[in-house]
């Protein structure tokens, strides 16, 4: 597929059907868009059609939800391929996916569970995430998850395990700012601890997001405006990650765009304040 050439991304929004005639008759209105793999597999139908309408209009990212990376069962084959095909026609800047396992013995449990931080589990996820490499041909991206239980077996922390299957797999990463803020509440650590021990070089790219909050526990539910714990984060994550492109993902009570784009100015603001003061400190 033959895509336009466009400026580096900064701030983007996720690709959900709501908003598709919206983007549509207001190109440019965001810096690029990503798109839910997932739901453009299937080949044929409205979805495709719209994607590769809106791909002609702003860059596009590809992130899935299935590839169960830390699961034992072997990577689908199909998938896999379908997965291809779809890069092959989109032209992706990237493509990520989750640095968690969701499903056993066939069954997926439609959930993003996480991993124990062993070096077991090191080795399983960096072979699996190599081969994926080699199928779609280019880096993929992993997304840190929210989680609300640990292992007795955890040898090393989140952070340090994330770390070192991005520099053993040669891959890059995807920092979902809710996600540490979330896990952090859960678990009780520093998630300023979390980005300082993050390869600066292998950030590509930010999540930004809402969560539930039950009190003295936090639910990652991606459904209302990104709260000012996450907002005081991102700021921390502009510093020690400059120029990483960043974007807003709503997931569910999907409101108009126009509200989506006033809350992208505030990721706007923030990143022009921190980078700001960054050069002033220099």
């Amino acid at each position: 597929m033959n895509v336009p050439q466009f400026p580096p991304p900064a701030f983007g929004l996720g690709l959900r059907p709501e908003h598709y005639h919206d983007l549509l008759a207001a190109p440019g209105c965001v810096d690029w868009l990503e798109a839910l793999s997932d739901n453009y597999l299937v080949p044929g139908g409205k979805p495709l059609h719209f994607l590769d309408r809106l791909r002609h209009d702003y860059p596009m990212a590809l992130h899935g939800v299935a590839l169960n990376l830390g699961g034992t069962e072997p990577l689908s084959a199909d998938y896999l391929r379908d997965l291809r095909a779809l890069v092959d026609r989109v032209e992706p800047m990237w493509v990520s996916d989750h640095l968690c396992w969701t499903g056993i013995d066939g069954v997926n449990l439609h959930d993003l569970l996480p991993l124990p931080y062993t070096e077991a589990a090191i080795g399983h996820v960096v072979d699996r995430v190599q081969r994926v490499q080699d199928a779609i041909g280019q880096r993929l991206l992993l997304e840190n998850v929210s989680s609300y239980l640990s292992y007795t077996v955890d040898e090393m922390a989140e952070w340090d395990f994330l770390a070192e299957i991005a520099r053993r797999a040669d891959c890059l990463i995807l920092l979902d700012v809710n996600n540490v803020h979330v896990s952090s509440v859960n678990h009780g650590f520093d998630p300023h601890a979390y980005l300082a021990a993050l390869p600066a070089a292998r950030v590509r790219q930010i999540h930004l997001a809402g969560h539930s909050d039950h009190g003295d526990y936090l639910v990652d539910t991606h459904d209302r405006p990104v709260p000012p714990p996450v907002w005081a984060l991102y700021r921390e994550a502009v510093r020690r990650f400059p120029g990483v492109a960043a974007m807003i993902e709503r997931d569910a009570d999907i409101p108009p765009l126009a509200e989506l784009l006033d809350e992208l100015a505030i990721a706007r603001a923030i990143a022009g304040e921190a980078t700001a003061d960054a050069e002033v400190a220099a």
